[in-house]
């Protein structure tokens, strides 16, 4: 029998993270159904997989392009828990990508038992520490007992299986310690996700499979809103961002975040932080963020207890927090797109599995993205769900494709409707040239203002103000009724209010809308219907 083990290397960190990858893949069904706290939405055990495939992607680039030689350990630790922090999701991955970093800055100087137990204790503060309010019976007390059961040190084996029992029997007792989870008949979801994470580590330096956690609690449950909170309705958005801020940016953005929601975890260091929070209001949470620093990758999205999906959704493609948190009250699942950084297939993928309904209506709002979308779209299809993809090249035609949506009439019946408003919906964009060419307006120079009518250069000017009259007139100059301006936050204030005073001296029969975007979207956006 060959023999176990005594320090981690390079290869034994791989094989951890991917065997961690597979449980969870097995597992992420039966942990979704059980999950109720903090809200029932049936997605932990999918967050949890897909904080660690990002963790697994970032480990396998430390090994790629080597010739035979592996990596540094301390490197691979570290981009496991690198690829944690930029993947988390949900409130469960989020802590899983603490725990991670706080294993990592110990095991970076030592990967021996000894180094490992003092891991897991630093692991389970850390991820204590990054939640507003720590809540007993849930993955943090699962990782306080691990850490517990493994305090004296010892050979590498016996403190990862010490860790793994340890929580395997605080994951067992959550139930009674946790009214909403003795209600359902269930174990935390996020513990037992750690639990596996965990056997996963004893399997890679034992090569045996540790035993699952055994029932009573792991039937699958339907939960309800009262099983979540004792029959109090919780906040309306999950919000997660990554953002890039100073210590002391991210300690009054704490603050302020905890006064306006719950569910708080803000992860991370060395200037570069996870943020997750359930709040009623979404562009409060976003703009909290902007207010500390750069928030990016940034995911709105509206609860519904899960369960049986829902009906219908909406899916949009969104440039600008405020636009994205405008579309999630509205009831839409947003994906931010942010200038340069434009969605990929696996993000529409993920955003329309995250709507949780049986029919999906998807907005690219962007004609770059139609192929993308499609293929996502298709990819689902053959999961069951039912997409429709509208054809949107921009956001004023997903906005106006939004005012119409009706979830109680027919499916192809709303398409319908959601697609003539889209098409009835000529749109326009200002931007600002970033170097000369050649356009169908003529040649532009550097930081001249390209007005943008249906995709192409119709007006190149030096004043965004005036380029953006002209812009407006040459749409209205083939009639309209309705104008929609949307405004990103670094446009200068007085753009929109002198729009609208033009649009009301002008053309006594329009109406006109004003949006703002925020952070990240083009300086204006024009739709006329």
């Amino acid at each position: 029998m060959p023999r176990a083990p005594q320090t981690l290397d390079a290869e034994a960190v791989r094989s951890w993270c991917a065997g961690a990858l597979a449980a969870l893949g097995r597992e992420r069904e039966e942990i979704d159904a059980i999950n109720v706290y903090p809200v029932a939405d049936g997605d932990t055990g999918t967050n949890l997989y897909l904080t660690l495939e990002a963790a697994a992607r970032a480990v396998d680039e430390t090994f790629a392009g080597r010739s035979g030689a592996a990596p540094d350990v301390a490197e691979v630790i570290r981009a496991m828990a690198h690829g944690a922090l930029l993947g988390a999701r949900g409130n469960s991955g989020t802590i899983l990508s603490q725990l991670l970093r706080g294993t990592a800055s110990v095991l970076a100087d030592g990967r021996d038992g000894d180094h490992l137990a003092r891991a897991l204790a630093s692991a389970a503060e850390a991820a204590r520490q990054a939640v507003a309010h720590p809540v007993e019976g849930t993955l943090l007390t699962v990782a306080d007992a691990a850490a517990g059961a493994c305090a004296g040190g010892g050979e590498l084996v016996t403190v990862a299986t010490a860790a793994y029992e340890g929580a395997r029997a605080a994951l067992e007792r959550t139930p009674g310690q946790l009214d909403v989870l003795r209600r359902a008949g269930v174990v935390d979801a996020g513990g037992r996700g750690l639990v596996a994470v965990l056997g996963a580590l004893v399997e890679s330096l034992t090569g045996e499979t540790p035993v699952r956690p055994a029932d009573p609690a792991h039937r699958p449950v339907l939960a309800t809103a009262e099983d979540c909170a004792g029959g109090t309705a919780g906040p309306a958005y999950e919000v997660i961002y990554l953002l890039e801020a100073e210590d002391a940016a991210v300690e009054r953005l704490r603050a302020r975040l905890d006064d306006l929601g719950e569910s708080l975890v803000v992860v991370g260091g060395d200037g570069l932080w996870n943020v997750h929070v359930h709040v009623d209001d979404a562009g409060a949470a976003v703009e909290a963020g902007v207010e500390a620093g750069r928030p990016h990758r940034i995911r709105i999205t509206h609860f519904e207890v899960r369960g049986e999906p829902a009906g219908r959704a909406v899916v949009a493609v969104l440039p600008g927090e405020g636009l994205a948190g405008l579309c999630a009250e509205a009831g839409a699942t947003t994906l931010l797109a942010r200038p340069g950084e434009p969605p990929s297939g696996a993000d529409l993928t993920e955003a329309i599995r995250r709507a949780h309904a049986r029919e999906v209506v998807l907005l690219p709002n962007d004609g770059d993205l139609r192929q993308v979308a499609a293929a996502a779209a298709e990819q689902v299809r053959a999961e069951g769900i039912r997409v429709a993809l509208i054809p949107t090249r921009a956001a004023v035609q997903g906005i106006a494709a939004l005012a119409v949506h009706e979830p109680d009439r027919r499916f192809d019946e709303d398409v319908v409707a959601m697609t003539a408003a889209a098409g009835a919906t000529r749109y326009a964009e200002l931007a600002v040239a970033e170097r000369q060419s050649f356009t169908s307006a003529g040649v532009c120079q550097a930081g001249d203002v390209l007005g943008l009518i249906e995709g192409d250069v119709a007006v190149i000017g030096q004043d965004l103000t005036d380029t953006a009259r002209t812009v407006l007139d040459r749409m209205l100059s083939a009639g309209g009724e309705l104008v929609t301006l949307v405004v990103a936050a670094d446009t200068p204030a007085s753009l929109a209010a002198t729009l609208e005073s033009h649009v009301r001296a002008t053309y006594l029969a329009v109406d006109t809308t004003t949006y703002h975007a925020g952070e990240g979207a083009p300086p204006l956006l024009i739709g006329v219907e």
